[in-house]
């Protein structure tokens, strides 16, 4: 019996960074995705394992339904979430896995336009585009016809390419992050308006958090009066960290996460600027540069 539920947790863990991928794009949250991943490692002790063909196809299916589902009721609760939503960033540079598939299905920017779709057709666009899983298994995977999911992905990816622009590449990504974070805490008003694109538009997600912004913020010059705002940067200090395969920041004060910050940009400079000041959103990213430093939580269940 031992070797049994050794043998299923070697096999899960083999897994899991998988299934934190997929749960996490669905999500868009480390929270949601632990939550997903360590309720199909209870299904998975419990399952008869001796007739599952494709140990990888049964959790990765597990993992999608139960992303979809819990999807589903954050949609609810997010109606009533106070001002702009962002997604809960992920530190990919402590845990490269996660960003391991194709990396760009990751970015913090993509994550946001995926939210404007339906669950199941997030579903099916994340398992094409980061984890390349065949229309047959994604079929199978979503109780739907193979017609239909190509249908599906097919629709997503249109509606994506209407959204996003060409990205920079990392190198410059990194380079227009710094520009933007210096000019702000020196409050350089001019530098930072010369970084945006005439449309940019930033977004503040504080969930109600006082003194922080509760509608996008667009045009240059709104932007950068908002960014040089002096109490976010007094005696604050900033750290460049790895997010959802980009280059993000930290700011801190006297010790404590008070913020996130990354961007999206294209040959035309920065078009979105999105903060995070939401509490548990930061710790969620800071625990998340934990989650394989220690046990991976994989408790049995009681008999």
């Amino acid at each position: 019996m031992t070797s049994d539920l050794d043998e299923a947790v070697s096999v899960f863990v083999q897994h899991r960074a998988r299934l934190f991928g997929i749960a996490y794009r669905v999500l868009g949250s480390v929270v949601e995705a632990e939550d997903v991943v360590q309720e199909v490692w209870l299904r998975w002790q419990k399952t008869d394992r001796s007739v599952v063909v494709s140990p990888v196809a049964f959790l990765s299916s597990a993992t999608t339904r139960l992303a979809i589902n819990v999807a589903q009721s954050a949609r609810v609760r997010r109606e009533t979430y106070i001002g702009p939503w962002l997604p809960e960033p992920v530190d990919t540079g402590a845990d490269p896995e996660v960003g391991a598939q194709r990396a760009e299905a990751v970015e913090f920017a993509l994550l946001l336009v995926l939210e404007k779709l339906g669950p199941a057709e997030r579903a099916a666009y994340v398992l094409r585009e980061a984890f390349d899983y065949a229309y047959p298994e994604i079929a199978g995977m979503l109780g739907l016809s193979v017609v239909n999911v190509r249908k599906i992905v097919s629709r997503a990816r249109r509606h994506l390419a209407d959204e996003q622009r060409e990205s920079v590449g990392t190198a410059e990504h990194r380079r227009l992050l710094d520009a933007f974070v210096s000019a702000a805490r020196t409050g350089d008003v001019a530098s930072l308006e010369s970084l945006l694109t005439a449309d940019a538009v930033s977004l503040s997600d504080g969930n109600g958090l006082r003194g922080c912004a509760r509608v996008p913020v667009a045009g240059r010059a709104r932007i950068a009066r908002m960014s040089t705002y002096p109490r976010l940067w007094r005696e604050a200090e900033s750290r460049l960290v790895d997010a959802n395969g980009l280059t993000g920041v930290t700011i801190h004060q006297d010790g404590r996460p008070t913020a996130f910050l990354t961007i999206a940009a294209s040959g035309e400079g920065i078009h979105q600027v999105m903060w995070v000041f939401n509490p548990s959103k930061i710790a969620a990213f800071l625990g998340s540069r934990s989650r394989y430093a220690t046990a991976p939580g994989l408790a049995p269940t009681g008999g």
